[in-house]
Parts: structure tokens; sequence; C-alpha cells
């Protein structure tokens, strides 16, 4: 028996069985059950509709962690329209190419917002804009709980097809103009069956957002928390004494943070003598980059948390690949902090094979260096207008697979290793370098706080790994340690070529909104003098 995969039906389902439960913790103090917020989805639906959208339609939302980025969503996909949301840390210029991309109809705008929106409004194809707050911004803007109110419940759902368009995720944009990565109805639904699995979501889980739910629809979670009847609560930023706090008084029990959020909540961990949990044990999914070893025993045995490292790309759901493999590790064993720093096993029904330049699968030694090369039900459709980059991301190496531009190594177990990015890898003399590794080391010591290596030019070597350290005194002027010192750290703990050769302190690490480096940022500004670049793999 063949039955549609469809978005709106998590929903549907959340208001069926947990209708008179509490659905979200609003960043307002309000609280509202799945029949609350059900109803306010009917609404901007019924809204949507009046003001002439249509399915297909492209409606954006640019919003932190509220309960109304969650309303516009589904209100905008039970009529068949396309999520579409925005990134709110990119400027004027790069939402005008993005509604101008994706011919977007509707903006809805968190207040905090919508001033990035309004000096273009006259560039750009939209001609709905509206916003929580409208007293708070400048220009024509209607208000979400006045269009709500005005708009009534009923409207008409249209027949949908699980193979359309039902999101448009742009990328960071870190190489070139953002690309919209196209997810339909299956792709998305499936992917958020996915996470349920790998991510033990449940029905009495509290699932704090500390994920951005624009970045790739918060990793699917608002799908999967909805659609299993647990509890959101919401945000607008984060910070540590915050996310403790709300932990604690909402009994939290899952929750996703970069690593650069995991390094801030053990700061402050540090300074302060605190309870980290509530009535309820917690759970922590991380990605974007390998967390040390010293940050997983931090979080795990020092906060009593359990942590969960995952992988992928908005490409491919984004979630792909999952370390939490209980049975390649004893469960209180320093064993376990290897295993869980890799990216690890491919999701159920995901394949995922490490290939090289000839798309040929590379050893199972854990030596072998080759691009991940990733098949599954929830990688991308297609990006949005631009059918020679897509036909590139699935043939450069092998035919039919989404090429992450990820290298990594794949041990006997089929448990994948990120090395680099491929343009990351540093070519020292000839001699291939793994930026992550001494990251990982650098890591390891107690006055670095966060760490990135790049390649720097090297007139004798080509290029050579340059640290830019953020030291634990949080003061690039008082360190509180000696550049020279933290070279022969490396020494001591990695093979002479791989050492680090040069120290940089700064203040601060160029970041997404999901706290994932900017290395490209690092490395532009390092190479500015140059004529090309050297060993881009």
């Amino acid at each position: 028996m063949h039955k549609p995969l469809l978005v709106p039906e998590f929903l549907d389902r959340a208001r069926t069985h947990y209708g008179d439960s509490e659905a979200v913790v609003a960043t307002t103090g309000e609280r509202f059950t799945y029949n609350e917020l059900g109803e306010r989805a009917d609404r901007f639906s019924a809204a949507l509709q009046e003001r002439g959208i249509e399915k297909g339609d492209r409606v954006a939302v640019l919003d932190p962690n509220t309960h109304y980025h969650l309303e516009a969503a589904y209100g905008s996909m039970q009529i068949g329209a396309v999520h579409t949301p925005l990134n709110y840390r990119l400027t004027p210029d790069d939402f005008a190419y993005i509604l101008e991309d994706a011919g977007v109809d509707v903006v809805y705008a968190d207040h905090a917002y919508a001033e990035k929106i309004e000096p273009i409004r006259e560039e750009v194809p939209t001609e709905t804009f509206i916003t929580n707050d409208a007293d708070a911004v400048d220009g024509e803007w209607e208000a979400f709980d006045a269009v709500l109110e005005d708009a009534g419940t009923e409207y008409d759902r249209p027949e949908m097809d699980e193979e359309e368009i039902i999101t448009i995720n742009y990328t960071s944009g870190t190489t070139g103009d953002p690309k919209g990565v196209c997810r339909t109805h299956r792709g998305e639904t499936i992917h958020a069956y996915l996470t349920t699995t790998h991510q033990g979501i449940s029905d009495d889980d509290v699932y704090l957002w500390t994920l951005p739910m624009f970045h790739v629809n918060g990793w699917g979670h608002i799908y999967a928390i909805t659609g299993m009847g647990a509890k959101h609560v919401c945000t607008r930023g984060i910070d540590a004494e915050w996310i403790f706090e709300t932990v604690r008084e909402e009994n939290v029990s899952y929750m996703c943070a970069a690593p650069t959020v995991l390094n801030m909540l053990i700061d402050y961990y540090g300074d302060n003598d605190i309870e980290t949990s509530g009535a309820n044990d917690v759970r922590i999914a991380t990605a974007g980059s390998a967390p040390p070893e010293a940050t997983i025993r931090t979080i795990e045995d020092e906060f009593g948390w359990y942590l969960k490292h995952v992988y992928g790309a908005t490409e491919t759901g984004p979630l792909i690949a999952t370390s939490d493999a209980g049975r390649h590790f004893e469960a209180d064993s320093d064993d376990r902090f290897a295993v869980k720093k890799r990216q690890g096993l491919g999701f159920l029904g995901t394949e995922i094979r490490v290939v090289d330049e000839d798309g040929e699968d590379v050893s199972q030694d854990d030596k072998s260096i080759g691009e991940v090369v990733v098949k599954g039900n929830q990688v991308m459709e297609k990006y949005w207008n631009k059918p020679e980059e897509t036909e590139e991301a699935f043939s450069d190496r092998i035919e039919g697979y989404y090429h992450t531009g990820d290298l990594a190594t794949v041990d006997e177990h089929g448990m994948i290793a990120i090395q680099d990015r491929k343009k990351d890898i540093i070519i020292s003399g000839g001699e291939n370098i793994s930026s992550i590794e001494l990251e990982d080391t650098l890591f390891d010591h107690p006055e670095v706080s966060d760490v990135a290596v790049i390649p720097s030019p090297s007139e004798k070597w080509g290029e050579t790994p340059k640290a830019f350290v953020v030291p634990t005194s949080g003061d690039p002027d008082e360190p509180g340690i000696s550049e020279d010192d933290l070279v022969a750290f490396t020494r001591e703990n990695l093979a002479s070529y791989k050492t680090v050769d040069r120290i940089e302190f700064v203040e601060e690490l160029p970041t997404t909104a999901t706290g994932k480096v900017q290395k490209y940022e690092l490395r532009e500004e390092e190479w500015e003098d140059e004529d090309q670049m050297v060993g881009q793999g």
C-alpha cells in the first residue's frame, strides 16, 4: 500500500493525539497547546490564501526560534506553499538576492530583523510583508497577530504530491552566491523519521531550540518534535547562563549545539557552581566539526549529559551519519571518546561511501583519504534554478551520489572520520596535513578556548599550518601562554611534519549562525597578497 508522505501531517498527528498537551513554550512567556498552535497555523494558512498565495508560491520566514516561525512554516506548508527560511545573520543585499532568486511572494520577518528587509522592498518581487510587532519597525508591515485574528480558521488544503518541492533552504554562500536547496515532502518526511529514530525522540521530550530553526528546518526538528507530540522551548538568542537555567526550569531533555556552543557552556560551567539538569536526563547532539575528546569528556562526565555527534550538510537533509554506535564502545570507557568524535555510521537507508579521484572506494584502513559521497531518500532534489551546479553535485567523481566535498577515512566498521574539506587540506612540502587533527591537539591545551587552523603562505613549503587561537583568558593581548609554547605543544603531541608553525591570538573566530567556523574568511585575509592558493586538493 502506498500512502503519500506529506509534511503537514506532522502537525495533524500532534493535534489528533496531543491536542490538549503543551506544544510550545514561547519567548513571550505564553504557552500553547497543540490545538492552539494548530489553530494559529490554520489562521496563517487562511490569511495567505486571502492574499492570493497558492500551492507552489514561496513564503519566506526570517525569525529567531519563536512560535511565530513554527506557525508561519506550517501555515505555509498546509496550503502547499514553499517554506523558505532565511538566515537572520545575512545582510540586506543577501536577502535581496535570495528573495529575487526564489521569487518569494510573502515575507514574514521578526521585528528585530525587518529592518534588513525594509531597504530592499522595492528591489524584490515580494508583495506581502508581515511582522510580529508592526509598531517596532519602519515601513508598512502587517501585524502577524492581527492578520491571524482577521483571517478565521477556514482554508482550502490543496491536493499535494510527495515529490513536490515544499522547502527551499539556502546554503550559507561561503563560496559564492547562496544556492537554494530544494527538498520535497518525501525527503523532509523521511529525514524527520530518521532523525526521530537516531536521536531517540519521544512524546515526553522537552526540546530546547538552541539550533536555528532556519538551518535546514532546524535539522528537521520542526517536523520530528512536532510529529511526536513533544514540547518545543523557543528562544530569541542564547547565552550559557540562560541555557542552564532553562534546562533546569523546563526540565529540558534534548537539544542540539555546535561545538562553539559546547565550548561556551563548558567555559560558563567552569566559572560557576551550578546544576546542569532538571528532572530529566539530558542528551545533546552536535555537528559542524568533530568535538575534541576533552569536550566530550566534560559534557558527559561532568555535566552528566549524553552527547551524540551527527554529520551532514544542507543538501543532505542534513543528517546522514551518527557516531552514536554503542556496540562499538563501552559506555563508561574512555574508548568511547575516540568513537564519538568520528562522524560515524550512515543513518538507516543511507548509503555513504568514501571514494578516490576515480570514484573507487578507498580501503577501510582508516588511513586512505577520499571524498564522502552519499545516496539517500533525505538528500536534496536539486538546487533551485541551478541545473549545472546540480549536475556537478551528483556526478563529480561518481554518478548518482551527492558529493559532500568532505575528505574522510573509513575504518573496518564503516565509520567515517572527516579529515578536512577538500579546499582546507593543508599541503605542506608535499605532505597532506589535517587541520582537524591540529585543532584537536590545540584544544587539549588548557589555555585554548577555541581554534581554527588554515594553510598560510610559505616560501619554503608552499603553505604551512597557521592557528587562529581564542585564548581561555579571552584577551588576545594577554593570552596566558606564548606562541612559541603552543608551537612546542603541537610538536610534543604530533608527528614533526604536522606541527603548527604560526599562531595568531584573536578575540573570536568568524562563524555562521549555527556556530560553524568560517575558515574561508580567515583564508581570504591570509592569502590576499598571493596570486593563487596552493594545494587546494
